[in-house]
């Protein structure tokens, strides 16, 4: 079993393996900024984006004449210390924090990845997936790219993503610069991605056509900074100027900023990106998310409407629509679970009479509060329902008279391709009943979701801009023939190939040579 955030997105999977919810997408984060101390600068950066990926964290420091790399698995805060960030010298940075959908979760699979050529070295890290890894693949094949790996790279386990595959293809530019190369490649990568890389001298970033991952443009006095989430670029101090936009690659070196478009914009961004993956504080769309999800809350009272004392959210991800929900029908709003902050990831197994306990090594209930009362419960998503069950039953068993649920987006019907891990199709409750069904299922006198014309108009952005496949089915980018292709094999079936004497070796392996890491 891998050990990752769960649970509907709240509980770990550790603690419940079998209830595995949305899984957040990879943050990213890149600095250029001479005289400043750019790996704490990092640090602090990617450590704001912790919400987007608890596997493994990385960062990558060039001091002009080198790449350095320091990755590991575990939250940014067990991977770095004093010691090890001091040891990070430099004037451009980039770093991650990682949750896999494509690769396994392994410490080669920690991002950033690095690659050395002929006239220096990349080092790359990318939010999103991409769902032409097998055409990719063919492309460094047909390069004969693989006769440049060595044999340490030959080995069962290496790195197995799409980000790797990436790398080593921006790596490979005879007789044209990283930024051309860059150029010619990313048309012809397809699925989300917002990358960010570097060479020794120069700061990279680039956002996919669609704009399905975010990626922020930031500016330092000294500097210039990119990040998934406008809340990495309070935390190190930077102001916000824009948005990469859709098909744009920016660069930073000692000339400035400088901007090239690789493909016209045909904006499709995350609408669970709204619901629930980006931090409330952060800025998106020129929309603050915390707002966005208290004009949820406001919409789902005005569509289910329902007589109560005592609105309650699922901590932290429904506080927001469950003000909101409080705002617009006049019921009181009130802390009704407690929250434990430091149930997060986990790498220790638990016991069998541990996993019995559930949900509430993560929330408890406050009888006080609740006993006897008409609870409306308000949360972010359903995904198999196994969590809301849970928690029903154990708001039940501490005396609450009712309980209405509402849900603060449509019913998740879909599994996503662009970098959310959502549980398969055949898994997601909402695929295979109907929200009266689903109600029944998990014990809830009513059940309420808000409507996907709700949800769109909360966001302030045009249907027609916005991925919506996780609700609709719609996607935006089109897919191989998912009808045979499941959803893993998408991923997958790129990871390792045959060399002529049948040895199984990764495509994607990227190099170690100037990379630190932990024995």
């Amino acid at each position: 079993m891998r050990p990752s955030k769960g649970g509907d997105g709240r509980l770990t999977a550790a603690l419940d393996p079998q209830d595995q919810g949305p899984q957040d997408a990879c943050g990213v984060f890149g600095v250029w900024a001479p005289g400043e101390d750019v790996a704490k600068l990092t640090y602090y950066g990617i450590y704001a984006l912790q919400h987007r990926g608890q596997e493994s964290a990385g960062i990558a420091v060039s001091n002009g004449r080198q790449i350095l790399v320091y990755k590991d698995m575990g939250l940014v805060s067990q991977v770095f210390d004093e010691s090890t960030l001091e040891s990070l010298r430099g004037h451009v940075a980039i770093g991650h924090c990682r949750y896999s959908t494509t690769g396994a979760p392994t410490w080669h699979n920690a991002q950033p990845t690095f690659h050395p050529t002929a006239e220096g070295s990349i080092a790359l890290a990318h939010n999103g997936n991409l769902i032409n890894t097998a055409e990719l693949a063919d492309i460094l094949a047909a390069r004969n790219l693989d006769a440049e790996l060595d044999l340490h790279l030959r080995m069962p386990g290496e790195t197995t993503n799409d980000t790797a595959i990436v790398t080593q293809l921006l790596a490979d530019h005879p007789g044209s610069t990283v930024e051309e190369r860059a150029v010619e490649l990313l048309p012809q990568v397809r699925g989300a991605f917002s990358f960010v890389w570097m060479t020794e001298q120069t700061l990279y970033a680039a956002r996919d056509p669609q704009g399905i991952r975010p990626l922020v443009l930031g500016r330092l006095e000294r500097g210039w900074v990119v990040a998934s989430e406008t809340a990495a670029l309070d935390i190190v101090g930077a102001s916000y100027i824009r948005e990469i936009e859709p098909g744009e690659m920016v660069m930073v070196d000692e000339a400035g900023l400088r901007s090239r478009r690789f493909a016209d914009a045909a904006p499709k961004h995350c609408l669970f990106e709204f619901v629930y993956l980006a931090r409330p504080d952060t800025l998106m769309n020129d929309q603050r998310m915390h707002s966005v999800r208290v004009e949820i809350g406001r919409k789902l009272a005005k569509t289910y409407p329902v007589e109560a004392d005592l609105v309650i959210p699922v901590p932290e991800s429904g506080v927001p629509s469950a003000i909101g929900f409080a705002e617009a029908s006049g019921i009181p709003y009130g802390t009704g679970l407690v929250k434990n902050s430091y149930v997060g990831r986990t790498f220790i197994q638990p016991s069998q009479t541990i996993r019995q306990l559930g949900i509430r090594l993560k929330l408890n209930p406050l009888r006080d509060v609740i006993e006897g009362k008409r609870l409306v419960v308000v949360d972010d998503s359903i995904v198999r329902g196994n969590t809301q069950r849970a928690l029903i039953r154990m708001l039940r068993e501490a005396g609450a008279k009712e309980i209405h649920v509402r849900i603060a987006s449509p019913p998740v019907k879909w599994p996503c391709f662009y970098g959310i891990d959502f549980a398969t199709r055949a898994e997601l409750v909402a695929n295979g009943l109907s929200p009266e069904e689903i109600g029944r299922s998990i014990d809830a006198d009513s059940l309420g979701y808000i409507s996907l014309e709700d949800l769109v108009e909360a966001t302030n952005v045009p249907m027609d801009n916005l991925c919506r496949a996780c609700f609709d089915g719609e996607y935006p980018i089109p897919l191989p023939d998912t009808e045979k292709l499941g959803k893993d094999l998408l991923e997958q079936r790129a990871s390792l190939r045959t060399d002529a004497d049948g040895l199984a070796v990764s495509t994607t392996g990227g190099g170690a040579v100037d990379a630190l890491s932990r024995p």
